[in-house]
C-alpha cells in the first residue's frame, strides 16, 4: 500500500463524507482510489458523463489537503488505513456503506488488534440502569470465557459503552472505541484518560472515519454506529430505549445479516422498551442466559466451567477463617442483594434484622468482607450489587 493511495483513498473520502455508498462503490468498480485520479480527461467523461461533480474532486488542491491531513496523524499517535490496506478489517469491507477509509489510534496495526478473532459490539443506553450495567459486565465475562474470546466493540460513550469498554480490559479481553468525531478528539471529555489507556493498550484501539478536526454533531453518531454494527459478527443490545442509538445499531447490524441479541427487561421500564420491542418483531434473538451466549453468536463453547453456585463460593473464600455465624451472616447479606438489587445498607440492616438481630457495625463488616473479596459493589450512595 503505498502513500498515493491513502492521498486518494482520503480525498474521495472527504469529498464523499456523508456518502459513503458513493465512495465505496467508486473504489470497488476503478479497484482503487488512484485508478480515479489516473484517469484521463476522456476517460473520466465517458466513465461519468459530462457534468459529473467528480470534475471537482480530481484537483491538486484535493490532494494537497489530503496530503496534509495524513501528515498531521503522527502528532496525535493516528494513522490512516484505506480500504485496499491489508489492515482494514474485512468483515466491514463487506458493508456497502463501509467508509473508505479509517483514522486508527492504536500500538498496534488494525489487523493484529483484530487479527482472526471475531468482534462483538455491546451496546446500549446512557441512561444505565444497576440491571443494565450488571448485565453489561457478565456478558462481556461471558465472552471472555471462550475459546474464541472476541474484541469487544463499542461506542465509547457513557452508559453501557464505557461499562464494555472498561470490563473488556478487566477481562482481558481486546477492545475497539468507535469515536463520533476526529481521531484527535475524544467524546465525551471525561473519557479521555481510557482514550489514551486504549491507545497504548495491544488489542485496543480507536477509530474513526471522521477527519481530524470534525467536532461532534448529531449525525455523526449515525454514522458513528454502522461501524460498530459492521466491524462485528454479532451484536447485543443490553438496554435502550425505542428510539436511540442502541436501536440504530442492533437495526443496522440486522441488516447486515448479523446476529442480534437483545436483553429483556421490564415492560414499564423505558429503558428496556428498546429490547423489547426488537423481540417482539422478532428483529432479535433473547438473551436469557450465559450459558448459551457463545453459541448464539457463533463462538463456540465455553473454555471453562461456569462458576460454582454462590453458597458453594462463598464457603470456599470464608469457610476456614470465619465461624459458623458469621458464615451465616455472609451468606445471608450475599442472598439479600442477590434477590434485591440496588438494597442500601441500612435497608439491608433491616432486612437481616428481622431473621436475626444484628447491629450497624455488623452489616458494615460483612458487606466490607463482601466487597472486599469481590461478591458485591457498593456505590457512592450505599446501594448494593452483587457481582458473581
Amino acid at each position: 500500500m503505498d502513500n498515493f493511495e491513502k492521498v486518494c483513498a482520503c480525498a474521495i473520502a472527504r469529498y464523499f463524507t456523508y456518502e459513503p455508498r458513493v465512495a465505496k462503490g467508486i473504489i470497488d468498480a476503478l479497484g482503487s482510489a488512484r485508478a480515479l485520479f489516473e484517469l484521463d480527461r476522456e476517460a473520466l467523461q465517458e466513465l461519468t458523463g459530462p457534468f459529473s461533480r467528480l470534475k471537482d474532486l480530481l484537483t491538486e488542491e484535493q490532494l494537497r489537503e489530503s496530503e496534509r491531513i495524513l501528515a498531521g496523524l503522527a502528532e496525535c499517535g493516528a494513522d490512516f488505513v484505506p480500504i485496499g490496506s491489508e489492515d482494514y478489517p474485512p468483515l466491514l469491507r463487506e458493508c456497502d456503506d463501509a467508509p473508505v477509509g479509517l483514522y486508527v489510534r492504536s500500538c498496534r496495526p488494525l489487523r493484529e488488534v483484530l487479527g482472526s478473532r471475531q468482534a462483538v459490539s455491546v451496546v446500549g443506553t446512557r441512561d444505565l440502569s444497576s440491571y443494565g450495567l450488571e448485565w453489561t459486565e457478565k456478558i462481556v465475562r461471558a465472552l471472555s470465557q471462550t475459546y474464541s474470546r472476541p474484541v469487544i466493540v463499542s461506542g465509547f460513550a457513557i452508559g453501557v459503552d464505557i461499562a464494555a469498554h472498561l470490563e473488556a480490559l478487566h477481562s482481558g479481553l481486546g477492545t475497539v472505541a468507535v469515536l463520533p468525531t476526529g481521531i484527535d478528539m475524544v467524546y465525551p471529555s471525561r473519557h479521555s484518560a481510557i482514550a489514551r489507556r486504549l491507545a497504548a493498550e495491544p488489542g485496543c484501539a480507536l477509530v474513526s472515519d471522521f477527519h481530524p478536526g470534525t467536532p461532534v454533531a448529531k449525525v455523526n453518531f449515525l454514522r458513528r454506529n454502522r461501524i460498530i454494527a459492521g466491524l462485528s459478527c454479532g451484536t447485543v443490545l443490553v438496554e435502550s430505549k425505542v428510539k436511540g442509538g442502541g436501536m440504530m445499531t442492533a437495526r443496522l447490524a440486522n441488516g447486515y445479516g448479523r446476529t442480534v441479541l437483545a436483553l429483556p427487561g421490564r415492560i414499564d421500564d423505558l429503558r428496556s422498551g428498546g429490547c423489547n420491542y426488537l423481540l417482539k418483531t422478532k428483529l432479535a434473538e433473547p438473551l436469557t442466559d450465559l450459558d448459551g451466549l457463545s453459541e448464539q453468536l457463533g463462538l463456540g463453547k465455553w473454555r471453562r466451567s461456569r462458576r460454582t453456585d454462590l453458597a458453594a463460593e462463598l464457603q470456599s473464600v470464608f469457610g476456614k477463617s470465619q465461624s459458623g455465624e458469621t458464615m451465616t451472616l455472609l451468606q445471608r447479606c450475599a442472598f439479600l442483594i442477590k434477590d434485591r438489587r440496588d438494597l442500601s445498607i441500612d435497608e439491608l440492616g433491616l432486612a437481616l434484622n428481622t431473621e436475626i438481630p444484628v447491629s450497624d457495625a455488623s452489616v458494615a463488616f460483612l458487606t466490607g468482607m463482601l466487597e472486599a473479596e469481590g461478591f458485591i459493589s457498593i456505590d457512592l450512595a450505599g446501594r448494593c450489587r452483587l457481582l458473581k
